[in-house]
């Protein structure tokens, strides 16, 4: 091919060249060329086609006709470790999830860059963002003992550990699950890390093996083709046959969000100001994003201290908060 190739840059470049300036050019041409043809996207390789899910929560009228006993194992069986990367830069955030949301996490363990004595977590010693989640993966899953549903999230996300539960209550852990809001970029579907993801226990098994693999997943990405971590993620799961799922409630709303409450709802008043609410978002949203430290004390304040006195919630189930939990 390199040969080919070389004729051919040779005879594109000769007319109006001198021979060296052509041989030079028609050479550089030729090395391009041969090294994109080798050059193949690894999604793209991948054999077999998927058909896009959108992974809903259990509707409650068919929790509500359950056996008292069963819900019980049911509320009792989900269990979640938390994986929450965290900068030094990020100490508000960081002592903002500490304080809030991470408590609700049957075991939440803090990533960090680099050594901080302001900082309780655990010291990757990687600058690299991807090189960095791949180690707090692995960590996870050597660490996590029990349980069988991870959440990964940086620490500037908001989340609301009991919708999670809800979410992936009818779930099989070890079925390889990859669940969050959903984007896509050219053929490859991904989970974006700003709204936190989540995996089951089989896929991060699936996950953890292929990070051997540096054909198939590198630790560093590609040198021609470099992704950002929540597609390097998507492309190592799709190797092992894990793909993006799009979390949503029963009326397909997503769970998800990019975005704060003050912009969704912002958003919303644009499109239809006689419905915010409706349109705002889902009554079981999991994430929020692009929030100040403040804003999620406020919203830790809204869910889940502040309770209307004389009204009864009427769930299906209740997630008790982790044995020895400081939990709100």
């Amino acid at each position: 091919m390199y040969e080919s190739c070389c004729h051919t840059g040779l005879n594109m470049l000769a007319e109006g060249s001198s021979f060296f300036k052509g041989l030079l050019l028609g050479s550089i041409f030729c090395l391009v060329v041969s090294l994109l043809g080798n050059f193949t996207p690894s999604w793209q390789s991948s054999p077999g086609i998927h058909l896009h899910h959108h992974i809903k929560a259990p509707s409650k009228e068919d929790l509500q006709g359950l056996p008292e006993t069963q819900k019980l194992e049911l509320s009792l069986r989900v269990r979640v470790y938390c994986a929450i990367m965290v900068q030094p830069k990020d100490l508000a955030y960081y002592l903002t999830a500490k304080d809030t949301w991470s408590k609700h996490c049957d075991r939440a363990e803090f990533y960090t860059s680099e050594s901080s004595k302001a900082i309780e977590a655990v010291n990757l010693q990687e600058q690299d963002e991807w090189a960095r989640i791949r180690k707090a993966l692995t960590h996870a899953y050597n660490n996590a003992g029990d349980l069988r549903w991870f959440f990964v999230a940086r620490a500037t996300t908001f989340a609301i550990i009991e919708n999670l539960k809800y979410l992936v209550l009818d779930k099989d852990p070890r079925q390889p699950f990859y669940i969050g809001r959903t984007a896509k970029s050219g053929e490859l579907e991904y989970v974006e890390f700003t709204s936190g993801i989540i995996l089951s226990y089989e896929a991060l098994r699936r996950l953890t093996e292929v990070f051997d693999d540096t054909e198939k997943c590198p630790e560093r990405g590609r040198a021609l083709w470099k992704l950002s971590e929540e597609k390097q993620l998507a492309e190592c799961l799709k190797y092992r046959g894990v793909f993006a799922e799009n979390g949503e409630d029963t009326q397909g709303k997503g769970l998800f969000n990019s975005k704060s409450v003050n912009s969704l709802i912002a958003d919303s008043l644009d499109q239809d100001p006689a419905d915010v609410v409706e349109n705002c978002c889902s009554d079981m949203a999991i994430t929020f994003s692009g929030m100040t430290p403040n804003q999620m004390q406020v919203m830790m304040f809204g869910i889940y201290r502040l309770h209307p006195y004389g009204h009864t919630f009427h769930d299906s189930l209740v997630f008790l908060p982790p044995v020895g939990s400081e939990n709100d």
